[in-house]
């Protein structure tokens, strides 16, 4: 392993990620809030509803109940006056629905004087979930969607027909009270009415796009769930006042900012990155060989989110397989590479945030006895990583702005 290369990895990744966690951009946006005559209520759900709901607390004037629903492991401490629910990702358990029923219950009967402080972070479409289904086929159903390669965007599409607080649904049970959302944008392009699945936001997605979708990936579905795709969801709401907090655009930014400090010229190539983890990886190895014959110290930056297509039965996730996919690409060229992380800490169902590699990583699998095309096949790249450390874990970071894939080039 090249220490000096990995060590400005870690670097970069840490002071990245303390950049764009929520607290400033929720204070900001709580800024333009107007206390009415009645109730304030703090819903927060997504991987980032610990930590936003804390910067809330601390700036909101008065708070008549709440309640945090995030995933295990991200309640890092009691928040006074609000009850906090961890529950399951990427596919929603039982303490999903259990931890909606209770928000839903806490809106419930509030006059048009109350307001609803909804505090929305990507994951929210497993956390925050009551299915119109039995929650043993929306779990399958995740699962077959998951497994597709269907990117964000499709998933949601089919989750939000068949909840009862996705598509714009959780903002009429709140009517006739008022719904103050503040949003931490973990899709490319921040399409409101699919981050989370858009449960405070119209849905602009059509029935016909769903069913597409299901005969695309070959989706199995019962006859109550085919026939709940032909159902619309809320076109329009009238309660809703929406803020966008954050998002990858500022993550591609930290990460160009850190990168500089460590004297790399950055290069953000995109903040719209969407394709196959496994493309991705390949594509900017690729783009690195070509620049490390210039001879410059660069840091060469892609933001978005990829997908998987699950093929085996390993363990790992999409920033994994990114890197690991570069490994081959920049395998004996000096001086090169390539790391890539969720922002959130969690990629996939691992405990790792990402993965790291460089020059000499393929040689040292090839000693080991681990051949990596047969890992990327089984998608067993945490296994891979963690022979030769390269599995960047960063633990629950508190925010949830998509991922940072990034190449180093230090000849």
């Amino acid at each position: 392993m090249n220490q000096k290369l990995r060590n400005d990895i870690d670097y970069i990744v840490e002071n990245t990620i303390k950049e764009v966690l929520p607290d400033e951009a929720v204070t900001r946006a709580l800024n333009n809030f107007s206390y009415g005559k009645g109730k304030v209520i703090l819903v927060a759900a997504g991987k980032a509803a610990w930590q936003m709901a804390v910067a809330a607390k601390k700036v909101l004037k008065r708070l008549d109940g709440g309640i945090v629903i995030t995933k295990y492991d991200h309640v890092k401490s009691n928040i006074e006056g609000i009850q906090c629910f961890e529950a399951g990702h990427p596919v929603p358990d039982q303490n999903s629905f259990d931890a909606t029923k209770k928000a839903i219950e806490l809106v419930e009967g509030l006059s048009e004087d109350d307001t609803v402080i909804f505090l929305l972070s990507g994951g929210g479409s497993a956390l925050f979930e009551l299915p119109l289904i039995s929650g043993e086929e929306l779990q399958d159903i995740t699962k077959q969607l998951l497994a597709s390669g269907a990117d964000i965007v499709e998933i949601n599409t089919i989750r939000k027909r068949l909840s009862k607080v996705k598509g714009g649904r959780f903002a009429l049970a709140c009517a006739p009270a008022k719904v103050f959302s503040i949003v931490l944008s973990d899709i490319v392009g921040d399409p409101l009415d699919m981050i989370a699945s858009g449960p405070a936001y119209p849905d602009f997605s059509t029935c016909d796009e769903a069913k597409e979708i299901v005969r695309k990936y070959n989706i199995k579905l019962s006859k109550e769930a085919e026939e709940l795709l032909d159902k619309e969801t809320p076109k329009e709401l009238n309660n809703v006042e929406t803020h966008i907090t954050g998002s990858v655009r500022e993550l591609c930014r930290a990460a160009a900012s850190n990168s500089g400090k460590l004297g790399y010229k950055p290069i953000i190539l995109t903040d719209e990155l969407c394709c196959e983890a496994r493309e991705a990886g390949s594509f900017l190895a690729s783009i690195a060989k070509t620049k490390a014959k210039d001879n410059e110290k660069l840091a060469i930056i892609a933001g978005g989110e990829t997908v998987v297509h699950l093929t085996g039965t390993g363990k790992g996730g999409r920033n994994q397989e990114l890197a690991l996919s570069a490994a081959i690409g920049i395998a004996g060229n000096r001086g090169i590479a390539v790391a890539s992380v969720g922002s959130d800490g969690t990629d996939g169902p691992t405990d790792a945030a990402g993965g790291y590699v460089d020059n000499e990583t393929y040689q040292e699998l090839q000693a080991k006895g681990i051949n990596i095309h047969d890992v990327l096949k089984d998608n067993d790249a945490y296994n891979a990583l963690k022979a030769v450390d390269g599995l960047i874990i960063t633990g629950a970071t508190g925010t949830n702005v998509n991922d940072v894939a990034i190449a180093l080039i230090d000849i």
